[in-house]
């Protein structure tokens, strides 16, 4: 598969879109890791992100490291990674980590994976763009399993409190952690209705929509916004989708071709 050439910002394209997915499955594969399932989940807001909404002032925090995977694959498909290092994934040596790095690869401001941190470092970023008089939309991606963390909370009253409307709080709501669903662990349901009871802009999206997303993603009015984006772990593979195990093991061989060759995505 040759490098992905850098797109103009525009319309994110569906067959982009596929065709990324496609290699995100091939790279996780070769890789023989899990952590698949929330990749699937957040794959698709950050694809539209990055090739739609994101100027060059702005900034994109991936809190839920573990989905450092569609990160990669996202910024491959922007040009900013090459098509062999995708290999490299997970491997001895490799600056493409299970986890986003600290440094060392264009477009990742942060080391995350510990989950409970990006929350505060986005809302820093909002901060100070706003201290330095800067128009800049600061993103941060979530996982819903990390609103059980208080970090996350206390990041949230420290946005809301400072009124930060550059600042713009995605949460994959896949409804699956670690360890079982999040209703099962901590409940926090219905998530929009919990956290709408801070100060902040609350909007819900099918996180599988373009549309959908678009819509919920424009600017806010001067507070900050939350979108709660309902979405499937696993989404895009039939035998994964919607299946806690997916957050941990690997696509079997046969996995693998029915999602690629037998049954691709949508």
């Amino acid at each position: 598969m040759r490098d992905a050439a850098p797109a103009a910002r525009g319309t994110l394209e569906p067959g982009l879109l596929r065709l990324a997915r496609w290699r995100l499955l091939a790279m996780h594969h070769t890789a023989g890791v899990g952590h698949l399932g929330g990749n699937l989940s957040a794959f698709d807001v950050m694809m539209l992100l990055h090739h739609e909404l994101l100027r060059p002032e702005d900034r994109f925090v991936l809190s839920k490291g573990h989905a450092a995977g569609a990160y990669y694959v996202t910024l491959w498909s922007r040009g900013l990674i090459g098509d062999a290092e995708l290999d490299t994934f997970h491997a001895e040596g490799t600056r493409l980590a299970g986890h986003p790095p600290a440094r060392g690869v264009p477009g990742i401001l942060f080391g995350t994976g510990s989950l409970g941190h990006g929350l505060s470092l986005a809302a820093g970023l909002a901060l100070s763009a706003r201290l330095q008089g800067r128009a800049r939309r600061v993103f941060c991606l979530t996982s819903d399993g990390e609103w059980q963390e208080g970090s996350t909370l206390e990041a949230l009253i420290f946005a809301a409190h400072n009124r930060l409307g550059d600042l713009t709080i995605l949460i994959d709501h896949n409804r699956l952690q670690g360890f079982g669903s999040t209703a099962e662990v901590a409940s926090m349901e219905p998530l929009a209705t919990t956290l709408g009871g801070f100060d902040v802009e609350i909007r819900e999206a099918n996180g599988h929509d373009l549309p959908e997303m678009r819509r919920a993603l424009v600017p806010g009015t001067g507070r900050p916004v939350v979108v709660v984006l309902h979405t499937v772990k696993g989404h895009g593979v039939a035998e994964i989708a919607g299946r806690m195990d997916s957050h941990y093991l690997p696509l079997t061989d046969d996995q693998f071709r029915d999602a690629v060759v037998g049954r691709p995505p949508p």
